[in-house]
């Protein structure tokens, strides 16, 4: 965010929870960033107002909304960059709210990001709104083509191992077992150093008593 800001950037963020919203407002407020907020509670006569505002006076470097606030006819122009703290299952959800900068009257060149955690269900939903967003790029002909595949496959798949899991359980599977077969081939030169050591003190107590006699 400082980033953004020093490069003279203003940012939208977008969120499907108002708590989530909430969080946010305490970092902006830590932080100093002046901002304002759009979402489902706020009054339409107000709305208009915010929009204004923001687009207008570039002091305000933040506007953070609920995904699905707003609709159709918000216009946020004065900002450049989108960010999307989390993805909605519908991918025309976001491709709305990313079009809010797009509006006319536009100048600058738009950068979208898209906050992922990596090996959580996050992963899985963002491969499902992909999918949807596929089908519907897909010319349906014939009645041949059916969505039916999907809707099974949906819940098994969103709550499947995320990519990349497996690989690291491999992976970590495979550092226990070469930790332990480290560990007893140290044990076995330590019990062969000690068989050593014992044989050599028998070999020189059979040395001491020959020399006796």
């Amino acid at each position: 965010m400082r980033r953004l800001k020093s490069g003279d950037h203003r940012v939208l963020i977008f969120t499907q929870m108002t708590k989530m919203l909430d969080v946010l407002e305490a970092f902006l407020n830590y932080h100093g960033h002046r901002y304002l907020r759009l979402d489902g509670t706020t009054r339409v006569e107000q709305r208009q107002a915010l929009m204004d505002r923001f687009n207008q006076d570039k002091r305000i470097f933040c506007f953070i909304l609920s995904t699905r606030s707003g609709g159709i006819g918000v216009n946020l122009t004065g900002a450049d960059t989108v960010i999307f703290y989390d993805s909605d299952w519908n991918p025309t959800m976001d491709a709305q709210a990313q079009d809010r900068c797009h509006r006319i009257g536009q100048t600058r060149d738009v950068h979208i990001y898209r906050l992922i955690s990596e090996m959580t269900v996050e992963e899985n939903i963002l491969k499902k709104a992909n999918q949807k967003r596929l089908m519907s790029d897909v010319a349906i002909e014939g009645g041949n083509f059916t969505t039916a595949f999907f809707k099974q496959q949906t819940i098994k798949e969103l709550f499947a191992e995320p990519s990349g899991l497996k690989e690291f359980a491999e992976k970590d599977e495979k550092e226990k077992k070469s930790k332990q077969k480290k560990e007893k081939e140290k044990s076995k030169e330590d019990l062969d150093a000690s068989l050593s050591q014992e044989q050599m003190e028998k070999v020189n107590g059979c040395y001491k008593s020959f020399s006796n006699l």
